[in-house]
């Protein structure tokens, strides 16, 4: 998000966490200020491989409760994340295949999990993974689902909740763009409540 009127309008259909993206080469990156937000929703900062002194003055300055780190950050790297008062939500990407063992050591040192596509982009490539993957993820440590996920992918969703999987949040972003960092809050609107007929 970046646009005041966007996040707006974006906030009233009160989503848990609304994400800004502080990576330079993003088409989505926040230079300047961010708005307040609702007390119930989480302003959280996306990050690539990110100086500690700069995730810290971005928590400080945007008074962000969360952190989404995409890049190769350690766990711990993660650890001293923490250290910050915010989640830590930690990426990892998925293609083929993923060894779910290289997740062990970030077990103490993130709040949750993030399950993205492998592409040419850190996050926000637009296409999704074969989620049957995740059938062998091996613990509960809950997760967000990411990776083009859109509007016809609500019954996908439903199905992945009746399992047992650690599912926590869905992460949505690309597929609800009219332009980079503008979303289409009507599209939006309609999956959402698509998602709560359960």
């Amino acid at each position: 998000m970046r646009e005041a009127e966007n996040i707006t309008a974006l906030s009233e259909l009160k989503p848990d966490y609304m994400g800004f993206i502080f990576w330079a080469p993003s088409s989505r990156y926040v230079s300047d200020t961010t708005p307040s937000l609702p007390a119930s929703i989480k302003k959280t900062g996306v990050f690539v491989d990110a100086s500690l002194d700069y995730i810290q003055s971005c928590v400080e300055k945007h008074q962000l409760q969360a952190v989404q780190l995409h890049g190769k950050e350690t766990a711990a790297y993660c650890a001293m994340v923490q250290q910050f008062k915010v989640e830590v939500i930690k990426a990892f990407s998925i293609k083929d295949h993923f060894d779910f063992s290289l997740l062990a050591p970030y077990e103490k040192a993130v709040d949750y999990f993030l399950f993205d596509t492998k592409g040419a982009l850190p996050g926000g490539n637009g296409y999704g993974f074969d989620w049957t993957i995740l059938n062998d993820y091996p613990n509960q440590k809950p997760f967000f689902l990411s990776g083009g996920i859109g509007p016809t992918d609500v019954e996908k969703i439903k199905q992945l909740l009746k399992t047992d999987l650690a599912l926590y949040a869905i992460d949505v972003n690309s597929k609800f763009e009219t332009s980079p960092a503008q979303k289409d809050i009507a599209t939006l609107s309609r999956f959402k409540k698509e998602l709560y007929e359960l």
